[in-house]
């Protein structure tokens, strides 16, 4: 099991109350560690925080020019979208363009992140569908895939579909690794995840900020990838949500992407730093936090930026009547 720090606690009156351990590094497109908390050799599955990359496997491929994808469909391709109706209508869009419908789609129902929109379903007596499943629009994406490489659609969940070998050989590619070695489990969407550790992931995230070190046309697609979640900061996450406050926050210099348990990367294009941490316990609520103060020590977050992003930084613990009853914070040591 990979290990970390104690580095984020959970402050109740001005007692910790609990501390999640992290992991975390950041380097250079040719892998000079410049930061390096805890275990970054131990493999971890990036789950979520891989989709930049499986959308530009996607663009690699063609998908843009042969089905004239604009930048809301190839940011969505990268989303973990908070089921909004633009992001429901990012998806319907791809889906049209490659000549297929949400039934197509194996993501699985899911009611929307977004409170206002799950709310306004349940009001309504609606059920969610696939199209409401946060993974949407990476599965629109494959579904495209499957298209240009004339693929069956119907198995595309299998981690031999040519889609799937397509999508882990790129990834493999950015990280320096030999998809064959890696450890595959199966995503909560029903795709594959791979795992690698947080070294060769920051390996990835700095190719996604400096497009260096790798072959011409997967900087290329990268960089179609990047320009479209930069442009949408919007539909990678959703409204208020942490991925997209933080590119827009940044102003364009940072490309973010979280993943479930406790997963965070970023790509730092001024610097051409990439930068992936992990929650060891799994918890979401830590992520923020840390990676907010771990990009500032990186010089990739200025005062200001920093103010937009306070909320994130120090989240509000809140008793059940709504008083602030303690917050969530990056410990003082975290960086000593």
């Amino acid at each position: 099991m990979i290990s970390g720090e104690p580095l984020v606690e959970v402050i109740r009156g001005d007692r910790p109350e609990s501390v999640h351990r992290i992991a975390a590094c950041a380097c250079d497109a040719r892998g000079n560690v410049v930061l390096e908390i805890g275990d970054v050799e131990t493999p971890v599955f990036l789950r979520s925080a891989a989709k930049p990359f499986i959308a530009a496997a996607v663009i690699a491929a063609g998908a843009r020019e042969r089905f004239g994808l604009d930048e809301r469909e190839i940011a969505i391709m990268s989303a973990s979208h908070s089921g909004q109706l633009f992001h429901l209508n990012a998806v319907r869009s791809l889906l049209r363009k490659i000549g297929m419908t949400e039934s197509a789609l194996h993501c699985g129902a899911q009611l929307p992140y977004n409170e206002q929109a799950a709310h306004a379903m349940l009001r309504r007596g609606e059920a969610p569908t696939a199209l409401h499943n946060n993974c949407s629009g990476k599965h629109a994406g494959i579904l495209a895939l499957c298209r240009l490489l004339d693929a069956d659609p119907a198995t595309y969940l299998d981690p031999k579909h040519p889609a799937e070998v397509a999508i882990l050989s790129f990834c493999a590619r950015l990280s320096d690794d030999d998809p064959k070695t890696w450890p595959l489990g199966v995503d909560g969407c029903g795709i594959p995840a791979y795992a690698t550790s947080l070294r060769r992931a920051a390996l990835a995230f700095a190719r996604l900020a400096s497009f260096e070190g790798i072959a011409e046309k997967d900087a290329a697609a990268l960089r179609i990838v990047r320009d479209a979640m930069l442009a949408r900061p919007e539909y990678v996450a959703g409204t208020g949500e942490f991925d997209s406050e933080l590119m827009r926050a940044s102003a364009g210099t940072i490309a973010s992407k979280g993943g479930a348990e406790g997963v965070h990367g970023a790509a730092v294009i001024p610097k051409g730093l990439g930068y992936v941490s992990k929650v060891i316990d799994g918890a979401a609520r830590a992520r923020a936090p840390f990676s907010i103060a771990a990009l500032r020590r990186l010089g990739a977050l200025d005062d200001e930026q920093t103010a937009k992003l306070a909320h994130f930084a120090k989240p509000v613990v809140y008793n059940r009547a709504g008083r602030a009853v303690g917050e969530i914070r990056v410990a003082a040591a975290a960086f000593e």
